[in-house]
């Protein structure tokens, strides 16, 4: 998997994981990330992955390198994509 496809997932097991905004985006705890079952399988590399979102201003979260335990309460942010269009719609019919 590339770089770009890890970002993708990431994506989707934060709204997974995730509560919705007011504005759209998405907040999980690092520690949600981390000890999921489902996230520990995907990614070999979470910390890894997850600076490459912060790199491609796909989430936010405080800090540069998140830890196991002393990051556990950490949120990320998941930045709200663009409402879905008409379009959208009749390509996922």
């Amino acid at each position: 998997m590339n770089v770009e496809e890890e970002v993708k997932r990431l994506e989707e097991e934060i709204k997974r994981l995730g509560r919705v905004q007011p504005d759209g985006s998405y907040k999980v705890t690092f520690g949600a990330l981390f000890h999921d079952d489902r996230c520990a399988n995907i990614f070999e590399a979470l910390v890894g992955t997850l600076r490459a979102a912060k790199r491609r201003k796909a989430v936010t979260y405080d800090g540069e390198l998140l830890l196991q335990g002393v990051h556990d309460n950490v949120e990320i942010t998941l930045k709200a994509t663009s409402p879905p269009t008409a379009a959208d719609a009749v390509e996922r019919t």
